[in-house]
């Protein structure tokens, strides 16, 4: 099993930054992908960012390019992710997902992927 907690959400205003944090514990050996999603009511969960457990590579969404930044510390075994120039279409719930040993064909950016979640925290951006 693999736990995840997420912190680091709240209110900010249009332009503005936030940093996501999630702590991985249990059976983090190391070799686990981590990977962004976020969720608004009654619409799918949407990928934002996915970091390989390397760290060497990252995918991003489309709508976050150039102003998220997802990264790993290694040594607190967190994933962090960097929001500026939030939009506030960015609102949503935000959830971290880790796999481990994972085998199947699904990309990083699937949500298929990833067997581990967090319980979320919430973003909201006003206009």
């Amino acid at each position: 099993q693999v736990q995840l907690i997420e912190s680091g959400g709240g209110l900010v205003q249009a332009g503005g930054s936030l940093r996501l944090s999630c702590a991985a514990s249990g059976r983090t050996s190391g070799t686990n992908n981590m990977a962004w999603f976020r969720q608004v009511p009654g619409k799918r969960r949407e990928f934002v960012a996915a970091i390989r457990w390397s760290g060497t590579s990252t995918d991003y969404a489309d709508s976050v390019k150039g102003r998220f930044t997802i990264s790993r510390d290694y040594a607190k075994n967190t994933v962090d992710l960097q929001m500026n120039s939030l939009k506030p279409e960015d609102t949503a719930v935000y959830y971290c997902a880790s796999d481990h040993l994972y085998r199947g064909s699904y990309y990083y950016t699937d949500f298929r992927r990833y067997d581990y979640w967090g319980q979320g925290t919430q973003v909201t951006v006003s206009s």
